[in-house]
Parts: C-alpha cells; sequence; structure tokens
C-alpha cells in the first residue's frame, strides 16, 4: 500500500499508519546494534544523543524536543547519573533548573553511538534529492508546528481536536 486510493488521492488515515511504521523501521537499528551492547534503553540513547549534540540542556528542554514525557525524560536522566554517563548541575541563573551535561564516559557512549546514528540518517536519506530532503524537512516542521500548537488557553489544539466524542 502506498497511501494512495484507486484515484491517486492520499488516504489520511493510511498515510498516519506508514508515518507510525516508519518511525518504528527508524528505531531498529537501536534495538539490533546498540540497547545491549551499550545497556541503554531508548530514552537514555535519545538523552545521550541530544546531550552530547547540544552540549548541555535541561530536562524540561529534552522533554520539549522530543516530544517524550517528562516523566520518561526524567527516568531516562536519573538511569544516566547513577551509571555515571550524565552529570546535572544546579543553573547559577535559575536555582530550579538543573543543566544537564555528559560526563566523561557519556562523551565516549555519545562518540561509540554516533556513527550508527549518522549510518541510520544516511540511508533513510539516500535516495532522495537536497531538495526532496529540503522539502522533507519543511514538511515535518509544519506537521510539529501544527501538532504544538495551542489555542489561547494553553491546551493543546491538537489534543482538544482528536478528543473521543
Amino acid at each position: 500500500m502506498n497511501g494512495e486510493n484507486t484515484t491517486g488521492a492520499v488516504d489520511p488515515a493510511e498515510l498516519l499508519h506508514r508515518i507510525l511504521k516508519l518511525q518504528n523501521r527508524l528505531i531498529a537499528p537501536f534495538s539490533v546494534h546498540l540497547e545491549k551492547r551499550f545497556e541503554v534503553t531508548v530514552n537514555e540513547f535519545r538523552v545521550i544523543m541530544l546531550v552530547g549534540r547540544l552540549a548541555t540542556t535541561a530536562s524540561h528542554e529534552l522533554a520539549q524536543i522530543t516530544a517524550v514525557s517528562p516523566m520518561s525524560i526524567s527516568r531516562a536522566v536519573t538511569a544516566l547519573e547513577k551509571q555515571g554517563r550524565l552529570e546535572t548541575h544546579v543553573d547559577p541563573g535559575n536555582r530550579r533548573r538543573k543543566i544537564l551535561r555528559l560526563s566523561p564516559a557519556g562523551e565516549t557512549l555519545y562518540r561509540e553511538m554516533l556513527p550508527t546514528t549518522e549510518k541510520v540518517a544516511d540511508y533513510l536519506f539516500q535516495s532522495l534529492g537536497p531538495a526532496e530532503v529540503t522539502a522533507f524537512g519543511k514538511t515535518i516542521s509544519a506537521l510539529i508546528d501544527s501538532l504544538e500548537a495551542e489555542d489561547e488557553e494553553g491546551r493543546s489544539k491538537f489534543l482538544e481536536a482528536t478528543r473521543p466524542d
């Protein structure tokens, strides 16, 4: 199935299922090649890779960037701290904010997992030209913006619009 019906129109529900399939396929190299080898969960992997890219950040920022629940990010951060892969420091400008950065062991892990991440990205986009990758990036950004939009009262427009009758 390619997401089109007999008239060539795209079926949005089918397209949604294909996006979900894409997400599942993209996580497979992590499960097969990295999870057991480095003893990390998928959320710990996400935290390591993002903190490695950003150098410093905070848990709530990671939750926002990844759209993973704050509780799941918090669990991953706690586990990575216990493993000695992540360090937290109180932000001197905001004592309620904890700054996250990779420890030396976390830096090593990041450098060991980065090539697999890059291989996944390279493989994913190898059949697209630069203009298609750019267009795909813009499409993804527009979809994320739509999903993250809020009404005047700060409620998720997406969750409100998809509330069951």
